[in-house]
């Protein structure tokens, strides 16, 4: 299905903080999200450079979002587990043009009985 509504939201975090940010991530509305093991790599006068300690395992965590909670994800994110933090997290977003697979978006009318 065609769609401009929705964007992709990438975070990498070091290993063992993935759950950390869907949790974060779902406080604001997301409702799931993929997390593959990952290694990082990077030059290591590089990391001298940015006064950074190398953690090589990683976790990336992707999530499909609506446009419109996008930036409230990203700002989290960078708030909770950004650089300056343990998760030493990065976090960007792509658009999405195709989606298929999604569940609907159930919006519960108040009052209404489950």
């Amino acid at each position: 299905m065609k769609t401009n509504n929705h964007e992709v939201i990438f975070a990498i975090v070091n290993s063992g903080y993935a759950e950390d940010v869907m949790d974060l991530a779902r406080e604001l509305g997301v409702r799931g999200g993929t997390i593959l093991n990952a290694r990082g790599v990077v030059k290591e006068d590089a990391a001298a450079f940015f006064g950074i300690t190398l953690h090589a395992d990683k976790e990336i965590l992707m999530m499909v979002v609506e446009r419109d909670l996008r930036d409230k994800v990203l700002n989290a994110i960078y708030k909770e587990m950004g650089m300056a933090k343990k998760a030493k997290g990065i976090a960007f977003s792509l658009p999405v043009s195709d989606v298929a697979g999604l569940a609907p978006k159930v919006v519960q009318e108040a009052g209404a009985e489950e």
